[in-house]
């Protein structure tokens, strides 16, 4: 049996319009092959669908039952086409979102807000993990995309991993140390003017991202005194606000205004925090090409 939708679409506007003539009006074709093709089907389906007389014609039982059958069909068939292009344009999906802690205070809480405004349909979840984790949940599939900060992983790592990874935003670090301090005075510091400070920071097997931080006051011509690892940067907040040491964090970190902190500009060579979106090289998943180009709006090609 090789019945098809043209069939089906054919069939139907003949038994809504219970004319041929009108039907080859509507499907803007002429009567012949429209005879043709309900002759067809009938000869396919073993059924007569129409009782015909000279002046008139009526649905059989079995046409009646296939015009309802048609209808739905045709119906389920329209709306399947329309998800598919949805699913094809990113529309209607899932996205999942590995982040660091320290990004919400950033571009991130805007950026999705826009992508729901924009693909109100997508289900978006936001999981909370270091760069190491991320970078795992990545291979494994268990993220879409990942943001995380300097240091940017080296491009044949990333080539190794199928991954690739772009630059979403600039920002340097600052100093966060409590207001009571006599440094809190100063409208900027030089990160030498911190090297006999305590040192707060995220933990050191976490990510690469607090021995970047080090390697840099080691630039700056000390090597800082660990006083204190933390799991997550209101941790290392809560500290700096009692007076426990000092903490070098992201500028956007300042809009928490936590009470008691104050954050110093570095004056002279601040180390950067910038902000780095990852995701498979060979993705494509429509959802995350949404994401990038919500991302990267000036052209679909996201920058290198």
């Amino acid at each position: 049996m090789s019945i098809d939708l043209k069939q089906l679409r054919y069939f139907l506007a003949v038994a809504e319009e219970k004319s041929f003539s009108r039907a080859a009006e509507r499907l803007h074709i002429s009567q012949p092959p429209l005879s043709q093709q309900i002759m067809k089907l009938e000869s396919e389906l073993g059924v007569r669908l129409f009782t015909r007389t000279t002046r008139s014609f009526e649905l059989t039982v079995a046409g009646k039952a296939l015009m309802s059958e048609a209808a739905e069909l045709l119906a389920k068939m329209r709306m399947t086409i329309d998800t598919i292009r949805q699913i094809d344009r990113g529309e209607v999906g899932r996205l999942r979102v590995g982040i660091v802690g320290s990004a919400m205070w950033g571009p991130i809480p805007g950026l999705l807000e826009q992508f729901q405004s924009q693909y109100p349909r997508v289900t978006w979840t936001i999981h909370e993990l270091g760069p190491n984790d991320q970078w795992e949940a990545l291979r494994a599939r268990q993220i879409d995309v990942g943001f995380w900060r300097e240091p940017r992983i080296e491009p044949d790592v990333l080539k190794q991993a199928n991954l690739r990874q772009d630059l979403c935003s600039r920002e340097d670090v600052c100093v966060a140390i409590s207001e009571r301090h006599p440094l809190a005075r100063q409208d900027a510091i030089e990160l030498i003017d911190i090297a006999d400070e305590p040192m707060l920071t995220l933990h050191l097997d976490q990510s690469a991202e607090p021995r970047y931080l080090i390697q840099c006051c080691v630039n700056a011509g000390f090597h800082p005194t660990i006083f204190q690892e933390a799991a997550e940067p209101q941790t290392l907040l809560a500290m700096v606000g009692a007076g426990l040491g000092v903490a070098l964090l992201p500028q956007t970190t300042s809009r928490i205004g936590w009470p008691g902190v104050r954050f110093l500009p570095v004056r002279t060579n601040a180390p950067s925090a910038n902000l780095y979106i990852t995701y498979m090289a060979q993705d494509d998943a429509p959802v995350v090409r949404a994401f990038l180009n919500i991302l990267f709006p000036e052209s679909s090609a996201q920058p290198a």
